[in-house]
């Protein structure tokens, strides 16, 4: 059973706006007002409701562009300023987002997580799972404007475009 509660049901989110969440009286859950989402924190709920809405209320000083998150704000404005926070503690190479770095931390452990559910192979990134699979899928996602030729990896039709029309 949901119920309005007042006391958490009007928050301010910094933007000006206030939004009405519901919250699940037993678990002390909030949930989107659009769908089944929930979270137990309201500024969760307040930061996916925008997903339905598209409200993007978080600009950058620098070119204006609008995120709907602030946190996808900060990250796209160290493309302007160059910073650079994240250090692999390995060989101190620099990176603007965490997951970066995570990814690039397999480098040195080695650790393959990703694993093909057809072959087995394993990679050390889900990109990388995600083109080799188009091996067994046959997908061709890249397709040349000129020709029609399609091609699995972007690369390939890349160096197609130069082999054959440039």
């Amino acid at each position: 059973e949901q119920e309005s509660v007042d006391s958490k049901s009007d928050l301010s989110q910094g933007d000006g706006s206030n939004k009405q969440h519901h919250r699940t009286s037993q678990r002390d859950r909030y949930q989107c007002r659009y769908c089944s989402f929930e979270s137990h924190k309201a500024t969760h709920v307040t930061d996916h409701e925008r997903t339905h809405t598209g409200e993007k209320p978080f600009s950058c000083r620098f070119c204006r562009k609008a995120f709907s998150q602030k946190a996808n704000l900060l990250r796209h404005e160290r493309l302007h300023t160059g910073e650079r926070p994240f250090v692999c503690p390995v060989c101190q190479q620099t990176f603007t987002q965490r997951n970066a770095l995570e990814d690039h931390e397999r480098i040195h452990t080695g650790e393959k997580p990703f694993v093909c559910g057809m072959c087995g192979r394993a990679f050390s990134r889900q990109s990388h799972l995600r083109r080799h699979e188009r091996v067994h899928t046959g997908e061709r996602p890249y397709q040349c404007e000129t020709c029609g030729r399609a091609f699995s990896q972007k690369v390939t039709l890349n160096m197609h475009r130069k082999r054959n029309h440039m």
